[in-house]
C-alpha cells in the first residue's frame, strides 16, 4: 500500500476521487466501495446464522460502515449489538423465543438499506462501537432494525476536528434533554417536564464534555428540560475561564426555536401513542403517517434553521448546539442524510446522549455524522453497549 501523501502525489486527481467521491471510485475496472458493500450484504446472512445468542464480528472500519448501512431498514430477526474499530467487531444476540422463526429470516430478508452513496457518511473510528438492535416485530413477521450507537470511540467524540479525514470548521452538536420526571417516558407525557436530579446531572456531564469546544450558539426547544439543559451548558461555556479551560471568557448566544419542540405533534394521545415508550428502541415504527409527517415537516424547519445559523461567516469556526427531545433529533438525523419518514424507527436516541455532525464541504455540503447516541461521558450513568443475556425475554 502506499501512504497517504504518495497516494495524492502518484495519482493526482484519482486519489482526489476517492475522496470526495469513493462510490463511484474504480481502479483496473473494479469499483472498490460497491464490492464492498456487495461483500457485508453476503456477511450479514452468514452472521445471522451463527447458534449462539451472542456473536461477535470483527472487522476493519471501511467493512464496519458496509455492515451498518446495508443493515438499515432491512428485516432480521435477531437482537444485534454490533463493536467495530479499525479492527471493529459486531456483537449479535437474539431472545430464546425468536428460535422457532430463525428460518424463516433466510428465505423473507431482500438485503438493500442505504447505499454506496453513504460510505464516509456514518462515520467509523479505530476502536469505536456500534449497536444495531434487531427486534421482533409484536404481530410477527418482518422485524425491526435499529441503529442504536454510532461510532462511541474511547476518547472524545468532540475533540478531532476532522471527519473522514476533512478538516471541518462547521459541526452541529444534537444534544438530547437530561431525564425528566416523567418516570413512565410514555410518548403521551411528551409535555413540558422539568429535569430530575439524574437530567441535571446528565446535562452537567454534557457541558464538561463540550468545554473542549468554543460552542458558538445554542439553540433549544422552548420545554422546560431542554432550556434547563441549555442554560447549563452555557454557564460552563462561559465560566471556561475560571475553569481553566480557555484564557479569555467566551460568550455563548442562547436561542429558542419552537420547531424544535414536537411535543403537541402527540397530544392529544392516540391509540397508536398512549402506552408507547420513547425508550425502546424503534419505537416510531408503526406510529401512523399523519404522526410521522408532522414530526418530519417540523424538524425539516427545525433543520433548515440550524443550517442556516451554520452559514454565518462572521466566525472562522461555527460550533452550533441544538438541544431538543430525543425524538426531535431522530428527526434531524433522518434529514440530515436525506431520509424519508419510513426510516425514522431505524435510529435511537437516549436522554443525555450527543450526536456529532460535521460539515467539510459547508452547511451546503453533506453532513458527516461522527456519532451518534454517544453517552460515555456520562460515566457511571452512562448506556451500556452491551446488555446482560440474563432474561432475556425482558427485552
Amino acid at each position: 500500500g502506499l501512504l497517504k501523501h504518495e497516494g495524492k502525489a502518484k495519482f493526482g486527481p484519482a486519489f482526489r476521487q476517492w475522496q470526495v467521491d469513493a462510490a463511484n471510485f474504480n481502479i483496473d475496472g473494479h469499483y472498490p466501495v460497491r464490492e464492498l458493500w456487495g461483500r457485508a450484504r453476503n456477511c450479514w446472512t452468514k452472521i445471522l446464522a451463527h447458534e449462539s445468542k451472542s456473536v461477535l464480528v470483527v472487522a476493519h472500519n471501511a467493512v464496519n460502515q458496509a455492515l451498518v448501512a446495508t443493515a438499515i431498514g432491512n428485516s432480521y430477526i435477531y437482537l444485534l449489538r454490533r463493536v467495530r474499530g479499525n479492527v471493529g467487531s459486531n456483537w449479535c444476540r437474539r431472545n430464546r423465543r425468536e428460535r422457532s422463526v430463525f428460518t424463516y429470516v433466510f428465505t423473507f430478508v431482500d438485503v438493500s438499506g442505504l447505499g454506496t452513496e453513504y460510505f464516509r457518511i456514518l462515520l467509523q473510528s479505530n476502536c469505536g462501537v456500534s449497536v444495531l438492535d434487531f427486534i421482533p416485530h409484536p404481530d410477527g413477521g418482518s422485524p425491526l432494525i435499529c441503529l442504536n450507537r454510532l461510532n462511541q470511540t474511547p476518547g472524545s467524540p468532540v475533540a478531532t476536528r476532522s471527519s473522514a479525514g476533512r478538516r471541518t470548521s462547521r459541526r452541529i452538536i444534537l444534544v438530547c434533554q437530561g431525564s425528566t420526571q416523567d418516570s413512565e417516558a410514555t410518548v403521551s407525557k411528551l409535555g413540558d417536564q422539568q429535569m430530575n436530579m439524574l437530567g441535571v446531572i446528565q446535562a452537567q456531564k454534557t457541558a464538561e464534555l463540550l468545554l473542549d469546544l468554543k460552542v458558538s450558539t445554542i439553540i433549544s426547544s422552548p420545554n422546560n428540560a431542554c432550556a434547563q439543559t441549555a442554560t447549563i451548558i452555557s454557564q460552563v461555556q462561559e465560566a471556561a475561564d475560571c475553569l481553566g479551560a480557555d484564557c479569555v471568557p467566551r460568550y455563548v448566544e442562547m436561542k429558542n426555536i419552537p420547531d424544535l419542540d414536537v411535543a403537541e405533534i402527540f397530544q392529544p394521545s392516540t391509540k397508536d401513542t398512549t402506552d408507547i415508550s420513547y425508550l425502546r428502541p424503534g419505537w416510531l415504527n408503526g406510529l401512523d403517517d399523519t404522526v410521522t409527517s408532522a414530526l418530519r415537516e417540523r424538524s425539516g424547519q427545525a433543520w433548515h434553521s440550524l443550517l442556516t445559523e451554520l452559514s454565518d461567516e462572521s466566525e472562522e469556526e461555527k460550533i452550533v448546539v441544538a438541544v431538543a427531545h430525543p425524538v426531535a433529533h431522530i428527526a434531524l438525523i433522518g434529514h440530515c442524510l436525506n431520509l424519508t419518514e419510513e426510516w425514522l424507527g431505524s435510529f435511537h436516541f437516549d436522554a443525555g446522549s450527543i450526536s456529532v455532525v460535521d460539515f467539510p464541504d459547508g452547511p451546503t455540503g453533506r453532513g458527516i455524522i461522527r456519532c451518534i447516541n454517544y453517552t460515555a461521558h456520562l460515566g457511571r450513568w452512562s448506556i451500556p453497549i452491551t446488555r446482560s443475556t440474563v432474561d432475556d425475554d425482558s427485552f
